[in-house]
């Protein structure tokens, strides 16, 4: 495995903590017969310490739009790390970005909601369906239909801290589901964002 903790798309520089996630998503880039963005599968997860070591050596945050924290994995698995990583980028003058499921406090046992505004310019929660049921059949979570009650709680009560909070799906849902997902945004308070599917 190559353990590309840091990455490079367009022009943001993107943070690869692990491969853990509470999802099975069907359209996921890590099931992709071919690497979209190299190889992102690690064997071990870096510290917040390497992580840094390696920005600070071989990167001017400044010099991207945002640092991202997406890999193959649900970030927030490792987010006391993501904590550490923020406060350096911050310190440096870059912007921070997280791309989540939005289990991240059911994941820690706890609250993380204050915690993930705090540390992050922009919350990007992957929202995928419109109802429990749809989301369970294309991401086949491991807490079952409680999966989206779990992502749309976490979505409020990041909006509640004061953070700037996207729902994202992707268009091959069709125009009725993403006038759906409209709704859905504008009730918790946050704004859409229609992905491209790869």
């Amino acid at each position: 495995m190559s353990n590309q903790y840091v990455y490079v798309v367009d022009r943001n520089l993107y943070i690869n903590l692990t491969n853990r996630c509470t999802n099975r998503c069907e359209f996921c880039v890590r099931y992709y017969d071919k690497p979209v963005y190299g190889d992102l599968w690690i064997d071990r997860e870096p510290s917040a310490e390497r992580v840094i070591e390696i920005l600070r050596e071989s990167y001017d945050v400044t010099a991207y739009g945002e640092v991202v924290f997406c890999g193959y994995g649900e970030p927030t698995y490792r987010f006391d790390a993501i904590e550490e990583i923020c406060a350096y980028v911050h310190a440096c003058g870059g912007k921070t970005r997280i791309n989540t499921n939005g289990h991240g406090s059911e994941i820690n046992g706890c609250d993380i909601t204050a915690r993930m505004c705090a540390c992050m310019d922009t919350i990007n929660i992957s929202l995928n369906a419109t109802d429990a049921q749809a989301y369970d059949k294309i991401c086949h979570s491991e807490y079952g239909e409680r999966a989206f009650g779990i992502l749309l709680d976490f979505a409020r009560g990041c909006v509640r801290c004061g953070g700037n909070v996207v729902l994202s799906v992707v268009d091959v849902i069709g125009a009725q589901q993403i006038e759906a997902a409209r709704r859905i945004a504008a009730d918790v308070g946050a704004k859409l964002r229609v992905r491209t599917l790869l």
